[in-house]
């Protein structure tokens, strides 16, 4: 193997990992619009209505320091916070941050159901944003109805690990197929050059 096949394999290695990588990690400005990251990232922030000014380590810790919710857009904690989901592959959209870990799935991507007591299957892809009914609460709900197994697997968790396992699946085999593209192109280049 010469030195540029040598390269793009550590290079499609590398893009393999930091891919996966980034489908399996958590963002770390839970509730956040892409567009307010910026601000969330100096070490002392003001809160928008202007009122106090928070630092870095008091976003998301659950407690309000702002009367505007600046400083909570990933917790309940605040009355009039917003809670930002992503919903990739649908409608991006705010809650209102009460609706966070309500257990109760708001958001298709599951993002505001983060704490573990539910599992939200992502269901953006596939329509997103579906409204169902539980018992007799009436209340509205994005994605389905989570049932529990009799091993106890929740439905939920797994059809949320099947999802990142199939991107992770999906990932690798294209890049190996381009892998054996390449190899095969540089390998018929050769025993043309052999030969002629």
């Amino acid at each position: 193997m010469d030195s540029h096949s040598f390269l793009c394999f550590h290079s499609a290695c590398l893009l393999l990992f930091a891919s996966t990588a980034g489908c399996l990690s958590h963002p770390s400005l839970l509730g956040v619009h892409p567009l307010d990251e910026k601000y969330y990232g100096s070490e002392v922030i003001k809160c928008k209505d202007g009122s106090k000014s928070f630092s870095r380590d008091h976003i998301n810790d659950n407690f309000c320091d702002c009367p505007d919710g600046t400083d909570e857009p990933g917790t309940s904690a605040c009355p009039k916070g917003k809670f930002y989901c992503k919903n990739l592959g649908s409608k991006p959209q705010f809650i209102f941050s009460s609706h966070v870990n309500d257990n109760f799935c708001d958001c298709c991507d599951g993002s505001d159901e983060y704490d573990g007591t539910i599992h939200c299957p992502n269901t953006c892809v596939m329509g997103g944003n579906s409204e169902y009914m539980i018992g007799n609460y009436n209340k509205k709900v994005s994605g389905f109805a989570e049932k529990e197994t009799k091993n106890g697997v929740k439905s939920g968790e797994s059809v949320r690990n099947l999802t990142g396992l199939k991107l992770a699946i999906i990932l690798q085999v294209v890049l190996v197929i381009f892998l054996l593209l390449l190899w095969s192109f540089r390998f018929t280049r050769f025993r043309r050059r052999r030969y002629w």
